[in-house]
């Protein structure tokens, strides 16, 4: 049995927002998201993606015929307000850990609390074809909950997304131009391994946090994977005193496919020694 662990909401937000951007996942055994609160509750209005648990007789979950329980990457079950590993969501997690490959993971606070933090991705929608799937906007991966966001040009232009996430601020390290009604401080930098982008670090950093105690802030590139990444690395190494290391950690939890090209990676290591006064990570190693 691999057990049972809660997860905190903004990882189910990134885990959505991953699957929702990703959607080759839906094809594979990425995410089951199971709702085990009543019927009429699940009716009304649930998570998106999100699959009512079905119940026997003698109140016993019965595994859904058509989701490979067994194989998928996450499995996470909620009801109404789990505020510990109890409830209903743990008899059904009880239930899918006996076959399950990975930990079952219970959201922390249950429905009402994601519900409340992420309106926008409640649905009263049952179930979603690769090609719906497909066609869901894909949010900014959040990097500090309910501040700090990352994501990609696309994002960074939608006006609804920019609503939802009571977006001020942005960070924009693409060639393009943002046209949002929001406070936009625009570094241009190319994705490239010569380009200088330490230079402006300190000058991203000093803008980030001036506005994260008003505001959300969204640091974008134009496909969310090498510049924004290695910008969000460099504003937690300079606020939270982070190493590179456990910037690197942080950042590819939220979003895996992140990846700052080599020529970001020496200049993080360069900073890693400006703000901490040593190097101590090792870019040598191969993940880097």
């Amino acid at each position: 049995m691999a057990g049972k662990v809660l997860c905190e909401a903004s990882e189910l937000y990134n885990i959505l927002n991953q699957y929702t951007h990703l959607p080759r996942l839906a094809e594979s055994n990425y995410l089951c998201l199971i709702d085990a609160r009543a019927a009429e509750s699940y009716n009304f209005s649930h998570i998106i993606t999100a699959r009512n648990a079905k119940w026997d007789s003698d109140g016993k979950f019965i595994m859904p015929l058509d989701v490979e329980v067994e194989s998928m990457r996450y499995i996470i079950v909620y009801d109404s307000s789990t505020h510990s590993l109890s409830d209903s969501a743990m008899d059904c997690a009880d239930s899918i850990e006996k076959v399950s490959q990975f930990p079952v993971q219970i959201l922390s606070g249950g429905y009402e609390k994601f519900s409340a933090l992420y309106p926008f991705l409640r649905t009263q929608k049952i179930l979603y074809n690769i090609r719906e799937v497909e066609s869901l906007n894909p949010y900014p991966v959040e990097i500090l909950p309910g501040k700090l966001y990352m994501g990609d040009y696309r994002q960074a232009t939608n006006l609804q997304i920019l609503k939802d996430l009571k977006m001020n601020a942005l960070v924009n390290v693409s060639d393009e131009c943002s046209l949002a009604n929001c406070t936009v401080l625009h570094i241009r930098i190319a994705d490239s391994a010569e380009a200088d982008l330490i230079a402006s670090f300190e000058r991203m950093c000093v803008f980030i946090g001036s506005h994260l105690n008003t505001s959300s802030v969204l640091i974008f590139s134009t496909l969310g994977v090498s510049r924004c990444s290695a910008v969000t690395m460099a504003y937690l190494m300079h606020h939270l005193k982070y190493t590179l290391k456990e910037a690197w950690n942080h950042i590819q939890q939220c979003k895996a496919n992140m990846r700052p090209n080599r020529g970001f990676v020496q200049q993080l290591s360069d900073w890693e020694l400006q703000t901490l006064g040593k190097r101590v990570t090792d870019i040598s190693e191969p993940k880097y």
